[in-house]
C-alpha cells in the first residue's frame, strides 16, 4: 500500500472512531484515560528502552543539549505524563456543556452547546510527551487523533502510542481513536495537510519551520501554535534578588521549550547593580551571553549581540541582553520582536505593572513571575495540546475547551419561515 492510501485508510478509521467517541459518556472516557495512565507506568521499561534508542540517534546526529533534553524520558517524566492523564480525567468534560439558550418570539428554542471537532491531526517534533498529552486531551473531548511526531522521537512514539492504543481499546473506546503515522517520510506531512475529507483540524507544534510549512500549505483548518521569543524586563523599581531568580529560572530551567526567556531587558538605572553578578551566574550555568554595548561592558564573557539575535528563538543555552532607558523603550522592543507568546516584567511599581500588562500583546503577560509557567499543566488544564499565539478560536495554553467547537440545537413545533 502506498503512503497516500495508507494515510487515507487511517483517516477513514479515525472518522469512524470520531462518530463513536462523540457518543461516549464522560465515565467511559475517564476510565479509558485512567487505564492509559496505568499502562504507561506499567510499560515504563519498554518506554525507556525505546527512548534510549532515540537518544543515541540524537547524540549521533549532533542534537543540541536543549533538544536532547526535550527528547529525553525519565521515570519521573513518565510518571508526570501518567499524572497528566489522571488530571485530565478529573477535569470537567466540556462536551455537551450548554453555553446559552433562548426562546425566539416565534417559539423556536435555541441552545448553544460544545461538541468535539471530530478528527484532530497533531504534527510535532522531538517531544514524545506530546504523544500522550494530545491523545489524552483529544479522547476526553471526544476527538479521534492522528499523531505524526518527528523522526528524532520515532521509537519512543511507537511504544507510547502502542501502549495508549491498547489501553484505550481495552477500555472500550472505538478502534482508530488514536493513530500514529509511523513513517518518518516528510511526504506524510504534505499528504495530511490536504486530507480535508478526513481531518477537521491540524495543530502543528514545534519550531518555526514546521509551523510555517503547515500554515502556508494546509488546506485543512489550522490552529497555529507559535514560537516563543519571550522577554523578561527588569524595571527600575524591581527587587533585584527576585529579578535575578526569575530571569535565571526563565532561561536555565529548560531552555529548549517555547516558554523559556530568549531576551532579558534591564533598565539602565539598575543594570550596574544587577548584571555583573547575574551574568556570572548565567555563565557558570553554561549560558552563552550576547548583549548590547552596555551589557558587554558589564562582563568580559558577553559577546556583542547582532540585530538578528533579538529576533531569534534560540531554544538553547544562549541569551541576549539589552539595557534600556525606560519602560517605554522596553515596550517598543517587545512590540517589535515578540512572537506574542509570553512576556514578563519584574517591578514593584503598580502603575508600571498595569501598563505592561495592558500594552503588551501576548498570550500570557506576567508580573513578577517566570515565563516558564505558560504551560497547560501549570495553568491547571492537566496537559496542553499546544500554546496558541493566534487570536481566533484559541490563545495561550490549549486545554479541553479549546478542543471543542459549538453546535446550535434548535427545537420547534412546526414553524416555517415566512
Amino acid at each position: 500500500m502506498d503512503l497516500q492510501k495508507e494515510l487515507i485508510a487511517m483517516g477513514v478509521l479515525a472518522k469512524q472512531a470520531a462518530r463513536g467517541l462523540a457518543k461516549c459518556s464522560t465515565t467511559e472516557k475517564n476510565q479509558a484515560l485512567l487505564s492509559m495512565a496505568a499502562a504507561l507506568e506499567a510499560g515504563q521499561e519498554r518506554i525507556l528502552a525505546a527512548n534510549a534508542r532515540d537518544m543515541m540517534q540524537g547524540e549521533t546526529k549532533g542534537l543540541s543539549a536543549a533538544l536532547l533534553d526535550r527528547l529525553r524520558l525519565t521515570p519521573e517524566r513518565i510518571r508526570g505524563m501518567a499524572d497528566g492523564l489522571r488530571q485530565v480525567a478529573a477535569l470537567p468534560d466540556p462536551v455537551g456543556e450548554c453555553l446559552g439558550g433562548m426562546r425566539r418570539p416565534n417559539g423556536l428554542d435555541i441552545q448553544k452547546i460544545r461538541v468535539p471537532f471530530g478528527v484532530v491531526a497533531m504534527i510535532y517534533e522531538a517531544r514524545p510527551n506530546v504523544t500522550v498529552d494530545a491523545a489524552g486531551l483529544c479522547l476526553k473531548t471526544g476527538n479521534a487523533v492522528i499523531l505524526r511526531g518527528g523522526s528524532e522521537a520515532i521509537e519512543s512514539n511507537k511504544v507510547l502510542s502502542d501502549i495508549l492504543i491498547c489501553a484505550a481499546g481495552a477500555a472500550g473506546l472505538p478502534t482508530g481513536s488514536i493513530g500514529l503515522v509511523e513513517t518518518t517520510d516528510r511526504e506524510a506531512v504534505n499528504i495530511l495537510l490536504k486530507m480535508n475529507r478526513y481531518i477537521d483540524v491540524i495543530i502543528p507544534r514545534g519550531g518555526a519551520g514546521l509551523i510555517q510549512t503547515v500554515v502556508e500549505n494546509s488546506t485543512v483548518p489550522v490552529i497555529e501554535t507559535g514560537i516563543g521569543i519571550c522577554h523578561t524586563y527588569v524595571d527600575e523599581s524591581a527587587d533585584l534578588t527576585m529579578a535575578a531568580d526569575i530571569a535565571f529560572n526563565a532561561k536555565v530551567s529548560r531552555p529548549g521549550v517555547c516558554n523559556s526567556m530568549e531576551t532579558l531587558l534591564v533598565h539602565r538605572s539598575v543594570a550596574g547593580r544587577l548584571l555583573p553578578s547575574l551574568l556570572e551566574r548565567f555563565y557558570q550555568a553554561g549560558v552563552e551571553l550576547r548583549g548590547c554595548p552596555a551589557t558587554v561592558a558589564c562582563h568580559t564573557v558577553v559577546k556583542p549581540a547582532t540585530e538578528e539575535d533579538w529576533a531569534t528563538e534560540y531554544l538553547d543555552f544562549i541569551l541576549s541582553i539589552k539595557v534600556v532607558d525606560s519602560l517605554t523603550e522596553a515596550l517598543e522592543h517587545i512590540d517589535r520582536f515578540s512572537t506574542k507568546h509570553s512576556e514578563a516584567i519584574v517591578t514593584q511599581d503598580y502603575a508600571n505593572a498595569r501598563r505592561f500588562q495592558q500594552e503588551v500583546d501576548a498570550a500570557a503577560v506576567y508580573v513578577n513571575a517566570s515565563t516558564r509557567f505558560t504551560d497547560g499543566f501549570e495553568f491547571g488544564f492537566g496537559a496542553e495540546i499546544g500554546i496558541s499565539t493566534q487570536k481566533l478560536h484559541a490563545r495561550g495554553p490549549m486545554g479541553l475547551v479549546e478542543l471543542t467547537s459549538i453546535k446550535y440545537l434548535v427545537s420547534g413545533n412546526g414553524q416555517i419561515r415566512q
